[in-house]
């Protein structure tokens, strides 16, 4: 009987034994779970961290590649509206010339007809200063015809404008255009010469 209870002692001890280490190994197992979860956690925050560092990198990147492309046509477009508003405003500013030109000359032409009219209206005024009034109405009539077909002359023969101003002694010609070559210069002559009726040695020609 005693040595049956030994043995059961033994056996008892045995189980405790194997008990204990069952827990402990169970309670270990149980640590590094949760350990591993942990870290499985923290990785994954840690890995989702990087990606939206990452994806915040990128579009920041992105923003400004977009912003310097935007400046850089904006400047370009800036640049070349700048260039484009100049070019406008040198050809608005030729063609206001030559049309405030013509206009200056319509109105000395008025000024001078009304002057010679009033002349000839005038009831103190002799025969001669009538007669010479009459002359001088015709001759500026005259001139402004002559003047206006020779600019339409001209600028048929490819020139984009003319303008003309006659003097008792020479003949003034702008023309618009970047260059004359001998040849223009001939016809041009030509024309005015024949249409105002004065030698060709009277006239001078410009560009504009």
């Amino acid at each position: 009987m005693k040595i049956l209870k030994k043995n059961q002692l033994v056996i008892l001890v045995i189980s405790l034994i194997l008990m204990t280490a069952g827990y402990l190994n169970f309670t270990n197992q149980g640590m590094d779970k949760e350990q591993l979860s942990a870290l499985g956690d923290a990785t994954l925050v840690s890995t989702s961290a990087m990606q939206n560092d990452v994806q915040e990198n990128e579009v920041q990147e992105n923003k400004t590649i977009e912003n310097e492309t935007i400046e850089n046509n904006c400047e370009g477009n800036s640049a070349e509206n700048i260039d484009d508003n100049i070019a406008t405003n040198n050809k608005v500013e030729e063609d206001n010339y030559f049309v405030k030109s013509k206009l200056e000359r319509e109105n000395i032409y008025s000024q001078m007809l009304e002057t010679y009219q009033e002349i000839y209206n005038n009831a103190s005024a002799t025969a001669e200063q009538k007669k010479e009034a009459i002359n001088k109405i015709t001759e500026i009539n005259n001139t402004r015809n002559s003047v206006m077909i020779a600019e339409n002359l001209v600028q048929a023969k490819g020139f984009n404008d003319i303008v003309i101003f006659t003097n008792e002694n020479s003949i003034s010609v702008i023309i618009k255009t970047e260059n004359l070559e001998a040849d223009q210069i001939a016809q041009i002559q030509n024309i005015i010469s024949r249409e105002l009726n004065v030698g060709v040695e009277l006239i001078n020609i410009s560009t504009k």
